[in-house]
Formats: structure tokens, sequence, C-alpha cells
């Protein structure tokens, strides 16, 4: 079945050769096979809110929104790849569990946002990919393989975030906690006095980001804490303006629903990096692109790592994200700020838009030739190998 695919934002359209909704995972398994006897390439897909053509297919395109469902036992998780986030939130709160983290949209599915590398924020907290302690997937030659601490370990440091580049994920296994409770707050500030005080709002906040609007300069300060534990000393901007005070469980606490579409690139710094690269990116907004910068720029946090294609690997990450509203000009102005991101050491987010192919990215990652040996293992035919994604992970 033809059927077209257009992403989020809309600036991603294609009609594949096939449109498949396989609804378990020997349906799955038929059309791996199929697609490698035919020559074809065969790509999943989840809710489609990468802006970045990782899903872009001249073969079969494989929605996985029927392989659904949280199963939760002895205080874990199993989730079916289409699980949406927020369906997977009120199943694991019906089940008196949790995520440990979550990122700003909900409407990602599980396999989606941890193939991507989609993450929240907070200095504690990696991305949603650390939460993964199982992967079950069908490879390029359609067999199918359990990959968990006791089963293959040597390949979730791959399995764990891929591109969807191993094979197709038909189920994931997640750490989780007992459920509990978050207070969200929000307030305006200027933005010298959010920079001045960063790493204390940082470091006495579970969870902490920041928009800056670059029109005036103020930004939108936002943090969370759970109710169960004694907040330490919080600081306030003196003539801040309080935009959010609100307690939730996090699966309905940490997203946010957002009506407006929107572009964005996303790069993951250094933290030792951040305040030359957000000085020099903010003279560049004001200088260069003040009159078309409709939107915001979002920073956040995320732990270290040891997942081969993070963009948090083996380092403190600080995120810097611009974002611009679908009816504008995005392109000029997310080319300079890449050019930024990449002079103080930033890895792209993959789900979002970047211009860096293999020969750019290979540097970037100190175990990629690790992922690319598992890759060629688990798919050696090239079964899952588009264009996009020869480009960019062998082109030399």
């Amino acid at each position: 079945m033809a059927r077209s695919f257009v992403n989020w934002s809309g600036s991603l359209s294609f009609t594949p050769a096939e449109y498949a909704e396989p609804a378990d995972e020997d349906a799955v398994r038929a059309l791996v096979r199929r697609a490698r006897e035919s020559g074809v390439t065969i790509r999943p897909v989840g809710s489609g809110h990468s802006s970045s053509p990782l899903v872009r297919t001249d073969g079969i395109l494989v929605s996985l929104d029927r392989l659904a469902g949280v199963v939760c036992a002895d205080g874990r998780a199993t989730a079916g790849a289409g699980t949406k986030l927020n369906a997977l939130g009120e199943g694991l709160y019906d089940a008196g569990l949790a995520m440990d983290n979550l990122g700003d949209v909900d409407y990602q599915s599980i396999a989606g946002a941890t193939a991507t590398g989609t993450h929240g924020t907070g200095l504690g907290f990696g991305s949603l990919s650390t939460q993964v302690t199982g992967v079950r997937l069908v490879t390029g030659t359609g067999e199918v393989v359990e990959i968990a601490a006791d089963r293959n370990p040597e390949l979730l440091p791959a399995a764990r975030l891929s591109l969807g580049a191993l094979g197709v994920v038909t189920r994931m296994t997640l750490d989780v906690q007992p459920r509990y409770q978050l207070h969200r707050r929000s307030w305006c500030a200027d933005l010298d006095w959010t920079l001045d005080h960063l790493a204390e709002l940082q470091h006495t906040n579970r969870n902490m980001d920041f928009y800056w609007y670059p029109r005036s300069d103020q930004t939108q300060i936002r943090v969370l804490n759970r109710v169960d534990t004694a907040a330490e000393r919080q600081v306030w901007p003196a003539e801040g303006r309080a935009r959010e005070n609100r307690v939730g469980p996090t699966h309905r606490t940490i997203p946010r629903h957002r009506d407006l579409r929107f572009e964005e690139i996303e790069y993951m710094l250094p933290s030792e990096a951040f305040p030359a690269c957000f000085a020099e990116l903010r003279r560049r907004v004001r200088e260069r692109h003040r009159r078309i910068v409709g939107w915001r720029v979002l920073v956040r946090t995320v732990a270290p790592d040891d997942i081969w294609l993070s963009n948090a690997y083996g380092r403190p990450t600080t995120t810097i994200a611009c974002l611009q509203n679908t009816s504008l000009p995005y392109e000029e102005y997310f080319r300079d700020m890449e050019a930024v991101f990449r002079q103080y050491g930033g890895r792209p987010h993959w789900g979002k838009k970047h211009w860096l192919t293999g020969r750019e990215l290979r540097p970037l990652y100190p175990r990629w030739d690790d992922f690319q040996a598992v890759r060629r293992r688990l798919d050696p035919d090239g079964v899952f190998l588009t264009p996009y994604l020869a480009r960019l992970l062998e082109q030399p």
C-alpha cells in the first residue's frame, strides 16, 4: 500500500513504495525478509516528530503504531515499540510506576524517542535512551535478537540509541521508578540575571531549563522538584514574573502540549564550553538574525553516558536548541548557528536539523567504529541503509 508521509513540522514529505502497519513481530519479520529479497530498503517510523530525514525511503516504510502496549511486573516495564510516551506514562502510573525523566513532548513513540536520543533536562539525568535496559528487534536478515544485560550484552551500547539502523525494534524494557509527584514552576527574568545564576539554578533543582527570547532579551526559567523531597535553597529573580505553579505526576508535568509547529536545530555541547558558545550565539543572533528570529532558544542539561551514538557520550552536556516557526525561513539562521556549535565541539541532535555527514561526525564519537561493526553484523546487506543514512554513517 502506497501512502505519503509528512512529518510533524511539515518539512519532510515523501511517498514510499509501500507503507506497512504490521500487527505483530512475525509480520515485521516477513516485511524485512521481503525487502531483503527484493533489494529495497525498509525503515521504521514512530510518530514522525523528528525533522531529520532518518525515515525517508523509496522502499518500505514500517509504522510501529500497532506494536503498542505496556506490561508492568515486579517493578519493571516492557513496552511495545510504537507505544506513545503519553500512553506509556499513563500505563506506568496505573501500575504505580514512572519514568525517571522525560522530554518536552509526549506524542513520540518510545522506540523513536530513544532511537534519536530524545532527552529532558537535569544535571543528574541522561537521555531517555539511558532508561532502556533491554531491546528486542528484527535484524536485517529477519532474525529476532534479544539484547539485555544477560543476553547479547555487547550489543546494548549500540541498541539503546541506534537511529533504526540495526533493525526494527518491536519491544523495549525500561528502568522505571515508583511513581511520584513533581512541583513545576516557571517565571520570567532578564537574560543576564539568568546566566549569572545559572549554575546555582541547575544545582538546586531536580530539573531546570530556560528559554531565551532574542527580541526582548528576556528568559523564561522552568524548574521541577519532587514534592516528597526537601528542596534546597531556591534562588529567584527579584523582579521575576511568575508564569506557572502546579503539581502533578511526572508524565503530566514534564511534557508540554504544542499547538504551533516549528523547525529546530539542537546541538549538545561540552558543558564547560557553554558560556563562550552561548555568548557567540547571542551576538550573532542579535547582529545577523534578530529580524527573522520569531521563536526562542532553549537551554538544557544532560548527564554523561556510555551509549555509543549518544550526543552526551562521555561528557556532561549542555544543549542549545534554536526553534523557528514553520512559517518563517530557517536554513540561513540554522546553518549560521551550526557553525557556532561546531566551533565549540557540539554534536547534533539526531532527530533535528543539521547538515553533517559521516566525515564530520566520526571524530565526535569515540565508539563510532564499534557501532558500525554492530550495524554491519546485524544488517549485513544494508536493508535499513537508505542513501541519507549512508551519508550519515558511511561517508568517508
